[in-house]
């Protein structure tokens, strides 16, 4: 048995029910999982007794943040000139053909690359939507990439199947026969979901859209994850993304994207959908009804001009909401820290921008909120327990005893929270610049330590996932 104490910390952000804060706190792992938080005279004397003591005065430590949407290979195609101004659809049709020239070393390698910058930013556990399989691909690289960094990992089997031909939007050349995607999903829920408390590794069924799968595909992926009872295989795809996949949906199914999946039976506390950014009132009441959850990705739908989504009706109305990153290409970098101060201010922006509505002889402009549409302690809670309620997961996203040792350390005394740790090393840590962790612990292992991943070596993975990002972009041409 193996225990470490984090000593003394200017503050603790439990994240627990009741918003526990603790300030000059102490931290005591035990074997991967939290023993005791407390205020730091009462472990003190741990300092003599424990196998390792970090010294954690001048920081502020968060439970480990929870990325519940991405797609990593994508790292591969940040910044493509050609689709810099596209908006969803003109956006996925620039890089279809480029993503047909993966591999499976670039999947490794982007994957690795994409939990890099994750855990860098003090997020534990990630989500990836990997939905296209060219040249020989399988979701089993991914798999690999995440136990060798270190990640916990929700590992979702995308899948496209509807081409060009049947009226889907991704070229025939990169979609799967439904049979092949099926049996495959099976084989990977079989071989690598632990659906035990701590797990590393989950799998969750993702085909990727409205406008790329079949109706069928979406109801045998959902007979086939609840055919594994009391495994907790999850469902996930992406939904209400923009008013061009609102009009998709209306065109080819006559209905709403929420009236589409609710006819699919996808709805429930299994389920969660990406972006939701269209949702309406209808919408927001039955994912609230039946506990399906949100992956809200600011930064994402802020690239392609999506949209702002509704996120504060959605908390209020009781569902489930947690962040996502999504993909290296529609947002360009993967930093956990960054995406929760994002959703923060975007969602004041969103609230002013509302129209105006008069009430009791008095007009308000969408604004009656102000800043308090969205807090620090909101946008974190959003980046740490709603993650792990999206992602179906009770044993992360807190600071509390008997839960996973998946921590974010940040050094409060940088440059970068001058003059605002000093009165709120907490909220700093979403209204000041965002930065990287010091420290992350995941099952009370040090995948990042001083600043720097202890499980990779950084530089030659980047000199890699570059030679292979510029091989990519050459096969396309």
């Amino acid at each position: 048995m193996t225990t470490l104490l984090i000593h003394n910390a200017d503050a603790i952000a439990t994240m627990d029910d009741l918003g526990h804060e603790l300030r000059h706190a102490s931290l005591l792992i035990r074997d991967g999982v939290i023993e005791a938080v407390a205020p730091a005279e009462e472990l003190a004397h741990w300092q003599a007794n424990a196998d390792e003591v970090l010294q954690a005065a001048g920081h502020v430590v968060i439970p480990g943040m929870i990325n519940t949407h991405h797609h990593m290979v994508q790292s591969l195609t940040r910044a493509v000139p050609s689709v810099q101004d596209s908006e969803l659809f003109g956006w996925l049709q620039g890089l279809y053909p480029i993503w047909a020239g993966l591999t499976p070393e670039m999947v490794h390698t982007a994957t690795q690359v994409a939990m890099a910058e994750l855990l860098l930013s003090g997020c534990t556990t990630s989500s990836d939507h990997l939905y296209i399989y060219p040249n020989g691909c399988r979701l089993d690289d991914s798999i690999q990439a995440a136990q060798e960094i270190g990640m916990r990992f929700m590992a979702t089997r995308g899948s496209m199947s509807v081409g060009e031909s049947d009226g889907g939007l991704p070229p025939d050349r990169v979609v799967e026969k439904e049979a092949d995607i099926l049996k495959d999903s099976q084989r990977l829920i079989e071989t690598y979901h632990d659906a035990s408390e701590g797990a590393m590794i989950q799998v969750a069924l993702a085909p990727c859209s409205p406008f790329s799968v079949s109706q069928d595909l979406m109801r045998e992926s959902a007979k086939l994850a609840r055919s594994f009872k009391g495994a907790g295989v999850r469902l996930h795809t992406h939904l209400a993304e923009n008013d061009h996949d609102l009009r998709y949906t209306r065109e080819q199914f006559g209905c709403t994207p929420t009236q589409y999946v609710q006819d699919l039976g996808w709805l429930g506390d299994d389920v969660w959908h990406a972006h939701c950014v269209k949702l309406d009132d209808e919408g927001i009441s039955l994912f609230a009804a039946t506990r399906t959850g949100v992956a809200h990705c600011p930064c994402s739908n802020m690239r392609l001009a999506s949209g702002i989504a509704p996120t504060r009706r959605m908390i209020d109305a009781g569902v489930p909401v947690g962040l996502g990153v999504d993909g290296s290409a529609s947002n360009d970098a993967a930093h956990m820290l960054n995406e929760a101060r994002q959703a923060m201010l975007l969602a004041r922006v969103g609230r002013a921008m509302q129209p105006a509505e008069t009430r009791e002889g008095r007009t308000f402009f969408g604004c009656d909120l102000g800043p308090a549409e969205m807090g620090a302690r909101d946008a974190l809670r959003m980046a740490t327990r709603g993650g792990a309620n999206v992602l179906g997961r009770k044993d992360i996203g807190q600071i509390s005893p008997g839960k996973q040792a998946d921590i974010a350390i940040f050094d409060t005394r940088s440059l970068s929270f001058a003059g605002g740790a000093v009165h709120d090393p907490i909220g700093a840590l979403m209204f000041c610049a965002s930065v990287n962790a010091t420290h992350t612990l995941v099952q009370g292992r040090f995948v990042v330590r001083d600043g720097k991943l202890t499980t990779v070596d950084l530089g030659p993975l980047i000199e890699r996932h570059n030679r292979l990002a510029q091989a990519l972009a050459n096969a396309a041409h």
